[in-house]
C-alpha cells in the first residue's frame, strides 16, 4: 500500500512537471511574441521618421511629395515583400544565392507570421532611404517603380546571402546583427545610383560647380524626425534578438550611446573647423552613429560603441562634403549616413568583436561583405534607374521641378500657398495653376 501511494505521489508530481514546462514554453513564446510585435510596431514609427525629416529638409513646394513617397512604398513595399520578397530572403536557399519558397504565406504558424512582420518593417526601411537623397526632383510613378523592384528582388537577395542561414555571406561568418549593410547600406547605394542618373536639382550648382545652399523648409520637422528615429531604433536593433531577451539590454544602451556619440562628433568636428553647429548636420551625426552601431550592437562592449558611433558620425560629415565635391546632390545626406556610416559600422563590427577583437580574419570577411553589398547593389539600381529613365522617365520636367512636385505630381500643395518671388501660386483640384501678384 505505501509503496503504491508512493508510485502515485511520483506520478503526480512528473505530471505537474511536464504540465508546468509547457506553461513555462508557452507563456515564453508569448512573450517573445509580443516583444516582437512592439519591435515592428517601433520601426514602422520609423517610417514616420523619416518622412518628416526629408519634408522638413526639402522645400515647401515638394514637401507633400516626399511625404507622398514615404507613405506609398512602405504600403506597396509590404505587399511585395510578403508575396515574393520574404521568400526570396529567408526561404530554403540551397544554393547559398536566394530562396524558394515562402511566398504568399497564407498558412503558417504563429511565429512565422511575427518573423514576417518584422522583417517586412526592415525591407520599408531599405526602400524609403533613397526617396530622401532623390527628393525635389523625381517623378512619383518613376520612385515607386523602383521601390517596387529594390523591395521584390535587390533588397531580399543580398538580404539572403547574410541572414539566411545557408546564404554564402552567413557561412563565412559575415556579421550584420541588425541591418548596416543589409538594410541601410543597400538603401544607400540604391540612393546613390538614383542621384548619379537623375543629376543634381536645378540651381545646385553654380556655372563654375561651386554648391549653392538649397536648404530646406523646416527644421524643426527635421529635429523630431530625427527624434522618431532614434526611438524607433530600439526596436530596429533590440527587436533584431527575435525574442525577449537579456541580450536587449546591453543592445539598446549601445544604440543609446552610438547615437549621442554621432552627434556629439559631428558638433566638435564643426567647432574643430571653425564652421557654423548646424541642426541638420547634427541630427544626421546621431542617425550615423545609429547606422554605424546596428551591425555590431549585440557583440560590441559599450566603451566601443561610443567610439564607433563617434567615428560613424565624422564620417557621415566627411562623406557628405566628398558628394558635393564629386557633384552629387543628396537632399538629405541619406548615402553618407547609411552608406558610408554603415560601410564603417559593418568594418567597426568586425574590429571590435567582443569575443575576438582584431581578428584579421573576422575583419576580411566583413570587408568581403561590404564590397559585396556595393558592387550588388549598385550595379543592380544603376540599371534599374536608367531603365525607369529610358522607359517612362526617372526625373520630373524642369517647369514641374520649379513649380514644385507637390502641384505637379498630386494636384495639392503641402502648405496652402507659397511664393517665388513677388508671385503666390495657387492651386486648384485639377491642378491649373492661377498666379497672383
Amino acid at each position: 500500500m505505501k509503496k503504491a501511494q508512493i508510485t502515485l505521489t511520483l506520478s503526480t508530481l512528473l505530471f505537474s512537471s511536464l504540465a508546468f514546462a509547457d506553461d513555462i514554453a508557452d507563456l515564453t513564446g508569448a512573450t517573445n511574441m509580443v516583444w516582437l510585435v512592439t519591435a515592428s510596431a517601433l520601426v514602422f514609427l520609423m517610417q514616420a521618421g523619416f518622412a518628416l525629416l526629408e519634408s522638413g529638409m526639402s522645400r515647401s513646394k515638394n514637401s507633400l511629395n516626399v511625404v507622398m513617397k514615404n507613405y506609398m512604398d512602405v504600403c506597396i513595399g509590404t505587399l511585395i515583400f510578403w508575396a515574393l520578397g520574404y521568400g526570396l530572403m529567408f526561404g530554403n536557399n540551397p544554393s547559398g544565392f536566394m530562396g524558394s519558397d515562402l511566398f504568399l504565406i497564407n498558412d503558417s504558424d504563429p511565429t512565422s507570421y511575427g518573423v514576417l512582420l518584422f522583417q517586412t518593417m526592415f525591407a520599408a526601411t531599405a526602400v524609403t532611404i533613397a526617396s530622401g537623397a532623390m527628393a525635389e526632383r523625381t517623378r512619383f510613378d518613376a520612385y515607386l517603380v523602383g521601390a517596387v523592384i529594390i523591395t521584390a528582388i535587390i533588397y531580399p537577395i543580398f538580404g539572403s546571402w547574410v541572414w539566411n542561414a545557408n546564404g554564402w555571406l552567413a557561412k563565412m561568418g559575415f556579421i550584420d546583427f541588425a541591418g548596416s549593410t543589409v538594410v541601410h547600406s543597400v538603401g544607400a547605394w540604391c540612393a546613390l545610383a538614383g542621384v548619379i542618373i537623375l543629376g543634381p536639382r536645378l540651381g545646385r550648382f553654380d556655372k563654375s560647380g561651386k554648391p549653392r545652399e538649397l536648404r530646406g523648409h523646416n527644421l524643426t520637422l527635421v529635429a523630431l524626425g530625427g527624434f522618431i528615429l532614434w526611438f524607433g531604433w530600439f526596436g530596429f536593433n533590440g527587436g533584431s534578438t527575435l525574442s525577449a531577451s537579456a541580450d536587449i539590454g546591453l543592445i539598446n544602451l549601445n544604440t543609446q550611446l552610438a547615437a549621442a556619440a554621432g552627434a556629439s562628433a559631428s558638433m566638435l568636428l564643426a567647432v574643430a573647423l571653425r564652421k557654423p553647429i548646424l541642426l541638420t548636420d547634427t541630427v544626421n551625426g546621431s542617425l550615423a552613429g545609429l547606422v554605424a552601431i546596428t551591425a555590431g550592437c549585440a557583440s560590441m562592449l559599450p566603451a566601443y560603441a561610443v567610439l564607433t558611433g563617434a567615428i560613424g558620425g565624422v564620417v557621415c560629415v566627411l562623406g557628405g562634403q566628398l558628394m558635393l565635391k564629386m557633384h552629387l546632390d543628396d537632399v538629405v545626406g541619406a548615402v553618407s549616413v547609411h552608406g558610408f556610416a554603415g560601410a564603417w559600422g559593418t568594418l567597426a563590427a568586425g574590429i571590435f568583436y567582443a569575443d575576438s577583437m582584431f581578428d584579421a580574419k573576422i575583419i576580411t570577411v566583413q570587408l568581403i561583405g561590404i564590397a559585396a553589398c556595393f558592387v550588388w547593389t549598385f550595379c543592380c539600381a544603376i540599371i534599374m534607374y536608367f531603365a525607369i529613365d529610358i522607359l517612362m522617365g526617372l526625373r520630373a520636367p524642369a517647369q514641374h521641378e520649379q513649380r514644385g512636385l507637390d502641384l505637379s505630381e498630386h494636384a495639392e500643395i503641402g502648405y496652402p500657398e507659397f511664393n517665388t518671388g513677388s508671385i503666390a501660386y495657387t492651386a486648384d483640384r485639377a491642378g491649373n495653376m492661377d498666379l497672383q501678384r
